[in-house]
């Protein structure tokens, strides 16, 4: 699917993009990756990761803010796959500074969309988060509405062969400015106190790899117009602190701005267009797209899915599927 195809990602230095880059350059053969961000440093440390693959002379390093619309058009010019991973992503911050999240989280996605439609690119996806299910928080908000603009831009699109997409799923374990490093360095400094928000807090996980497998799934399954969710498990907090250290005590602080303590994937209210697959689950379009079929119950590969139940919701309180403190620590030792 990528070999001898130019690939686009925003946000191309964060957690994502660049284990996402490294699985490109380890997997397949494309023309070219453009690595878009807004930071130089972090561009210039992931060109020195790279200059010794032997596919390094593929990457293209692209300095721009997805704000600027005019500049994404430039680089998107002769792209085929975009996959877009920047984001304005902590909620603390994100509530304290709401225009800046709305700047970059939903102006920003329009235009992803925009320069998209402009240079005929074939697939577009967007990541997106749990906590755009029933939003509270400005930055849940701001990704419900860049989600509801992706699968909108289906209509926008004409005759051209272009597919925009959503890919939703929890926390990503071991991320950049995650629970779990943050945890690690209090455990490493000898500090005895994990503050946690509270001892019922759970998150739904999943690892780096499942993460980039899952886009990679959805770039060959989306059709244009779905919101792709894994199957995934449940981590509660205060096991991630026992497998962490078990002789550090919890504090309980409280809910923070904007926090939750459990999270959705699948909200009730969406259950009407959810389908079951194997390994996953998508929410179809609410609205139609004109000149299209818009039929989802089967996926690319033959798999035909099935619908939900009326009262179904997945979120990581209730989930079946929970994280023990063993298999916790044998993650913590692959980071």
């Amino acid at each position: 699917m990528f070999n001898k195809k130019s690939i686009l990602i925003t946000g191309g230095t964060g957690y994502f993009g660049r284990n996402f880059v490294k699985h490109l350059l380890d997997n397949y053969s494309p023309l070219k990756i453009v690595v878009f961000s807004r930071d130089e440093q972090k561009q210039y440390q992931l060109q020195n990761k790279f200059k010794e693959h032997k596919k390094k002379d593929i990457l293209r390093f692209f300095i721009g803010d997805i704000r600027d619309q005019s500049r994404l058009s430039m680089a998107f010019d002769g792209i085929d796959i975009v996959v877009h991973a920047a984001a304005l992503k902590h909620v603390p911050a994100t509530e304290y500074n709401p225009m800046e999240c709305v700047k970059t989280n939903i102006l920003g996605a329009q235009n992803i969309i925009e320069a998209s439609l402009n240079n005929n690119i074939k697939k577009v996806v967007a990541l997106s988060t749990d906590k755009a299910a029933n939003p509270i928080n400005i930055y849940g908000a701001s990704k419900l509405v860049s989600d509801k603009l992706f699968v909108a831009a289906n209509n926008l699109t004409g005759k051209k062969k272009i597919s925009f997409s959503v890919v939703r799923y929890g926390n990503v374990f071991g991320s950049t400015g995650s629970v779990v490093p943050f945890f690690k360095s209090i455990a490493e400094s000898g500090d005895t106190i994990f503050p946690i928000t509270d001892r019922k807090m759970t998150r739904f996980i999943i690892t780096i790899k499942e993460g980039i497998d899952f886009v990679v799934k959805a770039l060959k399954e989306m059709k244009g117009g779905e919101v792709f969710i894994p199957k995934i498990p449940s981590m509660r907090i205060v096991d991630l602190a026992e497998a962490i250290s078990k002789k550090n005590s919890i504090k309980v602080i409280g809910i923070r701005p904007g926090e939750k303590l459990h999270e959705v994937l699948c909200p009730k209210d969406s259950a009407h267009l959810t389908l079951e697959f194997k390994d996953y689950y998508i929410i179809t379009p609410s609205i139609l797209f004109y000149g299209k079929k818009n039929i989802f119950i089967k996926n690319n590969s033959g798999e035909e899915g099935k619908k939900v139940p009326t009262n179904f919701e997945y979120n990581s309180e209730g989930n079946d599927d929970f994280l023990p403190v063993n298999t916790i620590k044998k993650m913590l030792n692959k980071i």
